[in-house]
């Protein structure tokens, strides 16, 4: 895979007000973030600030290689987690098939960094995004583009547009299995051989590639420790199409797909989708969140010994939280609370309140000192976090505490630049998000 045109983002100018920008920084490039040795912990940044730890990110990546490389599965890692470029980078450096996308948006601006494979896990429906896709595919013969179909309705707008455009090679697609009472996809066999048919029919304009379902429809509806046998009827439904697909011959040239695996149960689709057609199958998984992982709602899931299947294979370690967000303690109102300079649009919010991990004193204390179960955040204003506390706790204004996110997603969309940072905490970088 291609490296990405970074270039630009290490010379974009990151504009004073920027949140967590030093105001004596004025306007600073960001690839001199590294080259001004502010650190964390010494005042140097004015907070809320969110981190990501560069030790945990490299664990979490070479955690996923050596997974990828016992189940012998591809990952597509979506690209929504983040919207990093530079983050993209690192995941295809070792080794991503490709970067997954879900809306158009995504879609530009990873081909604005020269995103050269991407698995659009969803259906486009969106004529300004098929058009683009097309013009992408006209202008760029290694441009690899795969998006999903449930509909009849879908597959029409498709071939309508890919004649109109008449880009010179076919738009690669694969038909969704869904589950009643989930998100988008075929609900029976027979919808989605139909679908399937129907793709065949409209080649050479349409390519059927694959099949891909999403079991993180489990999750979502609180799936937990019940997940596994869910999965395994929704793995069992994608190979069943798969294999009559096969029979028929309606697959185009080339190893057929099979696509599943968010961030929670990847072990067990990767162990659940293996199988064997009349030629290469290829198992792509589409874990985001396993880059930065979380303290909360992912943390929760691998910790439950009903997480996995006996026979799926597991992680050889388990993956560290990489994302932090510090604020400062502004007010002890009465006992028992604090209150933290972060909020609503600081934090995720959207699965579980943030969860206290660290506080520090500077002049005080060497390094951060953990914070026990007994500190909580009990609500979230729009810039205040409220700190359940012990009545007899040690935290004074102006300490610095740090919390862990529960569900990273909606973290990153509300940081322009997250600061990258070792083990001490000094700024060894900026990742900048384009959402």
């Amino acid at each position: 895979m291609p490296r990405l045109a970074l270039k630009s983002i290490a010379e974009s100018l990151v504009e004073p007000g920027t949140k967590g920008l030093p105001p004596k920084a004025g306007a600073l490039r960001l690839g001199d973030f590294g080259k001004q040795g502010w650190n964390v912990l010494r005042h140097d940044l004015p907070l809320p600030l969110a981190v990501l730890k560069d030790s945990a990110l490299h664990h979490n990546s070479r955690a996923m290689r050596r997974f990828l490389e016992k189940t012998g599965s591809r990952l597509c890692p979506h690209g929504k987690t983040t919207m990093a470029p530079q983050l993209f980078e690192r995941q295809l450096e070792d080794g991503a098939w490709g970067i997954t996308a879900a809306t158009v948006s995504h879609v530009i601006a990873y081909r604005r960094f020269g995103v050269a494979r991407i698995f659009f896990a969803n259906q486009l429906v969106d004529p300004v995004g098929i058009d683009f896709v097309l013009e992408e595919m006209a202008r760029d013969p290694d441009f690899d583009f795969y998006c999903l179909v449930d509909s009849l309705a879908g597959i029409e707008l498709l071939r309508q547009r890919a004649a109109a455009r008449n880009c010179g090679r076919p738009l690669q697609v694969a038909v969704e299995v869904g589950v009643e009472g989930g998100r988008s996809g075929a609900r029976s066999h027979t919808e989605a051989m139909a679908l399937a048919r129907a793709v065949h029919e409209a080649r050479p304009l349409l390519a059927l590639r694959g099949v891909e379902a999403f079991e993180g429809v489990f999750q979502m509806a609180g799936g937990g420790g019940g997940a596994a046998p869910k999965i395994e009827a929704l793995t069992r439904a994608m190979k069943e199409v798969a294999k009559a697909a096969d029979d028929a011959g309606l697959f185009a040239d080339g190893p057929i797909l099979l696509s599943a695996g968010g961030s929670a149960y990847f072990e067990q689709v990767a162990s659940d989708l293996r199988t064997s057609l009349s030629r290469p199958v290829v198992t792509v998984l589409r874990s985001g969140c396993y880059l930065v992982h979380d303290h909360g709602a992912y943390e929760q899931i691998f910790a439950d010994p009903r997480h996995l299947p006996a026979n799926a294979a597991p992680l050889d370690e388990p993956f560290r939280p990489a994302l932090e967000v510090w604020g400062y303690v502004q007010s002890l109102p009465e006992p028992g609370i604090a209150l933290l300079t972060m909020g609503k649009r600081d934090v995720s919010f959207d699965v579980h309140l943030p969860k206290p991990i660290l506080w520090h004193r500077p002049g005080v204390h060497q390094q951060p000192q953990p914070l026990s179960a007994d500190y909580a955040i009990s609500s979230l204003n729009d810039q205040h976090a409220f700190l359940a506390c012990p009545k007899d706790h040690p935290l004074n204004i102006g300490d610095m505490v740090a919390v862990g996110i529960s569900h990273p997603c909606t973290t990153f969309d509300k940081w322009q630049v997250l600061y990258l940072v070792d083990d001490d905490y000094t700024v060894i970088d900026g990742i900048r998000t384009f959402f």
